[in-house]
């Protein structure tokens, strides 16, 4: 069984993480998409909003679980026997840090591949601390967003 992990903070979900996740859907027998707990950073959308977006987007989704995770991303796609980690990539910077990572997980766990997902071109602009700050300052944030998120965020 092919299992991979999507790790991220996702606060909030935006379109490109949706999309990163249906385009990766055909390769894998299971996607986790792991919400990382990061005690000392500041989140807009608590831990349980941010869930709950995630699993209104993918409802229909069977091949996909939703959990969260604290501590090194490639120790949590271990505990879960996961041999990929899925990453999108907007431009030349994310692929720089990535790969950084990439190598530096691959030394710690051998078995486990980081598979890189080029962004579509009309989400490689579409950044979380971006739709954060339009979000903060009153913007319109919708069209970032899946159609389900969109309609939590406004409740």
């Amino acid at each position: 069984m092919k299992k991979a992990i999507f790790p991220g903070s996702f606060d909030p979900f935006t379109i490109g993480h949706e999309d990163i996740v249906r385009r990766a859907l055909p390769l894998f027998d299971e996607i986790i998409i792991a919400i990382g707990i990061n005690t000392t950073k500041q989140y807009l959308f608590s831990l349980e909003k941010r869930m709950e977006l995630i699993q209104q987007t993918f409802s229909a989704e069977k091949k996909i679980e939703i959990k969260t995770y604290e501590g090194l991303t490639v120790d949590f796609a271990k505990q879960e026997n996961c041999q990929f980690i899925i990453r999108g990539l907007r431009n030349q910077m994310d692929y720089e840090y990535e790969k950084a990572i990439a190598e530096m997980n691959k030394k710690m766990a051998p078995t486990v591949e980081t598979i890189f997902l080029n962004c579509a071109a009309e989400h490689s602009s579409i950044s979380s601390t971006i739709v954060r700050e339009i979000i903060k300052s009153g913007g319109d944030a919708k069209i970032f967003l899946s159609e389900k998120a969109t309609l939590i965020l406004n409740k």
